[in-house]
Order: structure tokens, then C-alpha cells, then sequence
């Protein structure tokens, strides 16, 4: 059995790395090491991002910060893993994922821990360990942790454990708007999707001055993600029109990323959220490398948008590690996902749905235009994705069939679009992407594709 996928721990809460005997052994495996070789833990961070976010230079100890989002099995999860580390553990409760990054950050901790299945829905629940910088473990540090806790026991190492309010990630959260009630004429719709958000959003946004309207935030520990949050913005757009509101936004599970709507209720991803920063960063001299990073994903009109500002687009494989890691790697101060997670490196070492929606909010008072307006100038390219069913995952340019078509599709498409195929990480599944500036041409492309996937290795 596998222990880290491709964002930290994650399964059905109770099985598989997720019972407690398992989980035991999960933080005897952390404890160890943090005694035994601590500096695998750290990932490398550039001079320059450590002293733009005033990086700590040292750690404390074997302190952990740990907090979770809202499942009804997030706080037996936590004291298993307390169990078996014998670490002194800050304990913050329900706080978002990026909270306890910064917390960890603030308070000089070694490591922060989030139990948390993002998205998922409530009886999933995962793992994840980030460094004491505030950015997700090196993937060697993963290593080492799952090649300690196979041979872990699931004894009790006792520990210090305090209680502390996340509250003063709030305060950050504040410091990013202007003093006073800079919101006082903006009226907000907020999804918190029944998770980490909850019991954080309204009172942000409030305490800016918005006049506030919330939606999914009586958390139960087994409603999260249900028919709410970034992954329903229908429901958000619909309130965002009945109340005449600015802005919508919505968070996922553990509030690390966001799904906006503008005041016509019109859904705008992540793509429209870095188009819209980057030209506001640009302007402003803080953009940093004249670069954003973004994933394979990213859609073919952003990489246009950014091209018309005189911007690049880099693009590397899904997940947000690995766009925090082309950031410090090439200077840039902006990145994300299509999906809503958006890293602003002047600021955080990780996406946050709250911070995101901050930073588009201070673009819209500064440049006094409504979100709608701000979001025009990007044109996205039709884009059809295809999950295909497979029984097997061979590598894909050996398989002829689906070499084939592809080319066949390039030559269609004649270099005004691009052909993505991946596995699923988690599913046995074959993503087929195919976009352009054809709608016609991108959905014939990927039919054809995805029928010789299909015809080649589907179930």
C-alpha cells in the first residue's frame, strides 16, 4: 500500500493509511525524522522569496502546528497521529489549510499539518505534512517518512499539546485591503461549501465592510463539498443575481482555492483571476520575472492574454507543489491552477481561496471597474475534456493507435491549439484535452482521440 499520493495522504477516512493503527505509525514515522534528520523536511526557497516573506530562519524543535477542516473525522485523526509523535503540537481546530501554513510560518514551527480531503467529499479525509516555510514537503521527505512508517509502530510517544485560536491568520488576511472598511460599498456572496471557510469568511468580509451573504456554512462533519462550494458555482451565480451583488465567491473543503462569479453571474475560474492580477501586477512593477505559471491545463487564452501584456506563460504538471516550485525557480510572483488555486508569492507560500478573493477585490477598488469588466479582456479557447475508462496504463506514445490520431488531430488543427493526454492519478482513467480556436475542430479532435484511447486500452 501506497502512503503519499499526488497531494499527501488521502482516502476513506478509516481505511487503508487512514485507520489508526496505520496513523499511529504515520506520525511515529514524522516524529523520528523531525528528531533524526530534520533539514529533509525543507524544501530549497530562493533568497529572494525568503526575504520577501520573511522565511524564519530557524524552526522550533519538533513543534507542529495541526489543525482540520470541518469532517466529523478530522479530530480522531488528529490524535492519532499525535499518538505515535511525541511532539509539542499547537493545536488550532477547524482553520484552512493555507491558515495553517501561515500559522506555521508566524509561530516558527518545524512542520504544519492540515487533515483535510479538499474537495473530496465528507467521508474521504487526507493528510497533509508542510514544511515549516509554509510550502508542502520535498517529495523526498515523503520518501523517507513512508519507508519509516512501514516498519512503525503504533506505540503512544507522549507529547505537549496546547490549544491556540487561528486568529491571527485573520489579521494577515486583513492587513492585504486598505485600513478601515474598505468593502463598505460592496455587497458579497460567499460559499464556504459546509468546510474550513466557515467560521472564517463571513467574519472577514464583514469586518472589511461588505454587507455579506452566506451560503453553506452550518458545517455538520458530514455535509462538506455536498451541493456547495467551488465545485457548484451554479448555485453561486444564481445568488450573486437575486442579491445584486459585486462579486461571488466560492471555496472548496478547505478553503485553499476559489471559484469566482461577477456581477452578471458569470463564472470566472482561475484562469480569469490570473489574467486579471497579472495585468494589475504588471502595471504596478510586482509581478516579478515578467512570468506566470500556471499547469497544463492552464487554457490557451490565457497564455494569449499574457502574451498581448508581454508576459510569458510557463506551464508544468498539475498540482500546486509543482507551480509553487517553477515560482521560485524563475522568479515569478503569480501562479495557479485552473481550478482556483492561485499563489500570490508576495504574500503566501500556498493558494488561498480567501487571499485570492482579497487580491481581486483590492484590483476592483483600485482600478474602480466591476469584475465583469476587468475579466473582458480574456478570451478563452473552446476546450473539451474526455475521461476515458482504461484497464491499463501503458506509456501512450507506444501505443500506435492513439499515436495516430493525435497526429491526424495536429494536422487539423494546424498549430492554433494544442492535444493534452494523462492518466489520472488517482483513477484508472486517460484525460483527453484537446483546444483551439475551432469549437467545431476541438470537439471532433477529441472524439477522435478519445475513441482510440478507447479502442486501444479502454475497459
Amino acid at each position: 500500500m501506497a502512503l503519499f499520493g499526488t497531494d499527501g495522504v488521502r482516502a476513506r477516512a478509516g481505511e487503508g493509511p487512514l485507520t489508526p493503527e496505520s496513523l499511529r505509525r504515520l506520525g511515529h514515522a514524522i516524529g523520528t525524522l523531525l528528531r533524526d534528520h530534520p533539514r529533509i523536511f525543507h524544501p530549497d526557497v530562493s533568497p529572494t522569496v525568503r526575504r520577501t516573506l520573511k522565511l524564519p530562519a530557524k524552526v522550533a524543535g519538533i513543534r507542529v502546528v495541526i489543525g482540520c477542516d470541518t469532517r466529523e473525522s478530522g479530530p480522531s485523526i488528529e490524535r492519532d497521529l499525535l499518538h505515535g509523535m511525541g511532539a509539542e503540537a499547537i493545536r488550532v481546530g477547524v482553520v484552512p489549510t493555507p491558515g495553517i501554513a501561515w500559522l506555521a510560518r508566524e509561530w516558527k514551527a518545524a512542520l504544519g499539518i492540515a487533515i483535510s480531503a479538499s474537495h473530496n467529499p465528507a467521508h474521504d479525509n487526507g493528510v497533509k505534512v508542510i514544511s515549516g516555510e509554509g510550502f508542502k514537503i520535498p517529495d523526498a521527505a515523503e520518501a523517507r517518512i513512508e519507508e519509516v512508517w512501514k516498519g512503525a509502530p503504533a506505540d503512544r510517544r507522549p507529547g505537549k499539546s496546547v490549544k491556540r485560536s487561528g486568529a491571527l491568520y485573520l489579521k494577515f488576511l486583513r492587513s492585504q485591503l486598505p485600513a478601515g472598511r474598505p468593502l463598505k460599498d460592496f455587497r458579497l456572496v460567499i460559499d464556504c461549501a459546509h468546510g474550513a471557510a466557515s467560521p472564517w469568511a463571513p467574519r472577514l468580509f464583514r469586518a472589511l465592510g461588505a454587507r455579506v451573504t452566506v451560503l453553506h456554512a452550518k458545517p455538520d462533519g458530514r455535509n462538506i463539498n455536498e451541493g456547495a462550494g467551488a465545485l457548484h458555482p451554479e448555485l453561486l451565480s444564481e445568488a450573486v443575481r437575486k442579491a445584486k451583488a459585486d462579486l461571488g465567491a466560492a471555496f472548496d473543503g478547505d478553503a485553499d482555492r476559489c471559484i469566482l462569479v461577477d456581477e452578471r453571474g458569470e463564472v470566472r475560474d482561475g484562469d480569469h483571476i490570473m489574467a486579471l492580477c497579472a495585468e494589475a501586477m504588471k502595471r504596478d512593477g510586482s509581478i516579478g520575472g515578467d512570468v506566470v505559471v500556471s499547469t497544463v491545463m492552464a487554457n490557451l487564452g490565457l497564455e494569449k492574454r499574457l502574451e498581448s501584456m508581454g508576459l510569458r506563460l510557463a506551464r508544468v504538471k498539475v498540482g500546486d507543489k509543482f507551480v509553487a516550485e517553477e515560482m521560485m525557480r524563475s522568479g515569478a510572483r503569480l501562479g495557479g491552477e485552473q481550478s482556483g488555486h492561485v499563489i500570490f508569492l508576495d504574500a503566501a507560500t500556498a493558494g488561498d481561496g480567501m487571499l485570492t478573493t482579497l487580491r481581486v477585490l483590492r484590483v476592483m477598488l483600485q482600478a474602480g471597474k466591476p469584475l465583469s469588466e476587468l475579466c473582458a479582456g480574456l478570451t478563452k479557447a473552446p476546450q473539451v475534456l474526455i475521461n476515458v475508462p482504461v484497464r491499463e496504463k501503458p506509456d501512450l506514445g507506444s501505443v500506435p493507435a492513439v499515436r495516430e490520431a493525435v497526429a491526424a488531430a495536429e494536422r487539423e488543427l494546424k498549430g492554433d491549439g494544442r492535444i493534452l493526454l494523462r492518466y489520472s492519478g488517482t483513477e484508472s482513467l486517460c484525460r483527453v484535452m484537446v483546444e483551439g480556436m475551432n469549437g467545431d475542430l476541438v470537439q471532433r479532435s477529441a472524439d477522435g482521440v478519445a475513441a482510440a484511447v478507447r479502442g486501444a486500452i479502454g475497459t
